[in-house]
């Protein structure tokens, strides 16, 4: 097996998980809808084209800066009502994490995953970090040592420590989520696309298992 990493660094960034309009929440790490989403965008995949593929593929997630929760106050005018009623302004608040980086690693077969990589390199549509006004604060990947012929926890260990320029190299804990087939200790996120059509968007359900632990390297990549 072989790994693709993926740095998720920036600014801004949100990964909804249960959202009603009015109040649009973010998990504190990366979904595996929302990754595959800028994944589908990098490849150019349309929305109604098979995802099985990209969500076959098992994923690892490592918070090296886990960021800051905050919110956006948003209006919307003439919004359209279900009812067929006179459009009104609608209100809502957006929560989003400031400054934060993760890695995320993609383990499968390395001709799906080389093809992958291409497409962030060179992407069809533009990427983005949950919305599409959250742009990536460097390249979602590294051309020296994005793929590797590793397994998934190895590779996401071995990955430079992310840190902001004013910080000071720190070998301490932080946190992994693994996607995991084992049943103990782990837990369940509805966040598996099944289809991203408008109109049938539809999501089922994966275990995924957590633990703190210290990176494999001395590697600094300041964000």
């Amino acid at each position: 097996m072989s790994t693709l990493l993926i740095r998720l660094a920036g600014p801004m960034q949100s990964w909804g998980l249960k959202s009603a309009f009015e109040l649009r929440n973010t998990q504190l790490d990366p979904t595996k809808s929302g990754v595959v989403g800028l994944l589908c965008a990098s490849l150019g995949r349309e929305r109604n084209e098979s995802l099985e593929d990209l969500t076959s593929l098992r994923m690892g997630v490592r918070i090296d800066k886990p960021g800051d929760l905050a919110f956006d106050y948003q209006t919307a005018l003439n919004v359209a009502k279900a009812d067929g009623g006179k459009p009104d302004t609608q209100l809502s608040h957006r929560a989003y994490l400031a400054d934060a980086a993760f890695w995320v690693g993609f383990e499968g077969d390395k001709p799906l995953l080389e093809h992958i990589y291409a497409a962030l390199l060179n992407p069809v549509w533009p990427q983005f970090l949950g919305r599409k006004s959250y742009l990536p604060g460097i390249p979602l990947v590294d051309p020296h040592n994005a793929l590797v012929d590793i397994p998934l926890e190895t590779a996401i260990q071995r990955a430079p420590r992310m840190i902001a320029e004013h910080e000071k190299p720190a070998n301490i804990p932080i946190k992994f989520i693994f996607d995991s087939e084992h049943k103990a200790g782990t837990e369940q996120r509805h966040d598996v696309p099944l289809s991203f059509e408008l109109n049938h968007r539809a999501f089922t359900f994966r275990c995924v298992k957590s633990s703190w632990g210290l990176v494999d390297t001395e590697e600094v990549l300041y964000v």
